[in-house]
């Protein structure tokens, strides 16, 4: 027999209180992503500032249509000794006259108190710095230490309505559920987790030896 059966309508495979806590967890992920990429773009707003302050009155060499760049970002948080996030980007630029970050092959990682290490990744992360508003581009992978995969290939954050949204295809790999979909809404206030439509969702049998 196939080891993907369809998910029916109480299924004593797969517990959907356990499958909900995971889709938590995914949940705090994306707070975390949200939280880590709107704090680069501070960081380096602050940076920025602070060189200003500091140069001296020497030529500027410009670069037409960019205003700035910087290279192997990298930014932890630690508390008490122990890291609890850590944000990577081979890149960070801020285009000319706007206030739009751009941070290029994005990784976010998230480490939780019960040791579970939760890890985002991205091509390309755009932050506003204004409406700190956030989206993240190409090739979208959220993974869990404990098996857990979500892909999709964007996701957008609007920070007024504390809302991410995707409209293409989503897929959900875990140890014991598989499902796909198209479109992705998370209300991070609500914690509630939707794949919107065409879902698609099989449980994973387990085969006794």
């Amino acid at each position: 027999m196939n080891p993907l059966q369809s998910l029916q309508k109480g299924s004593p495979f797969v517990s959907r209180r356990f499958f909900m806590q995971r889709l938590k967890i995914i949940i705090l992920v994306f707070l975390f992503l949200i939280a880590g990429i709107v704090a680069v773009s501070l960081w380096v707003s602050l940076e920025e500032r602070r060189a200003f302050t500091k140069k001296e009155k020497i030529p500027e060499v410009q670069i037409e249509g960019l205003e700035s760049r910087m290279e192997k970002i990298q930014l932890v948080e630690d508390k008490g000794g122990k890291k609890t996030w850590e944000l990577e980007a081979k890149s960070i630029e801020q285009a000319e006259e706007t206030k739009v970050f751009t941070l290029r092959d994005v990784k976010v990682t998230y480490y939780g108190k019960d040791g579970r290490i939760i890890i985002v990744t991205g091509r390309q992360g755009k932050v506003n710095q204004d409406s700190r508003d956030v989206e993240l581009v190409g090739d979208v992978v959220l993974s869990t230490s404990d098996g857990y995969r979500v892909k999709t290939n964007a996701v957008s954050y609007n920070h007024q309505a504390k809302k991410v949204t995707s409209s293409d295809p989503v897929e959900i790999e875990g140890t014991q559920v598989h499902m796909v979909g198209k479109g992705l809404y998370v209300d991070l206030e609500a914690q509630t987790f939707k794949v919107l439509g065409r879902v698609k969702t099989h449980i994973k049998r387990r085969v006794k030896g």
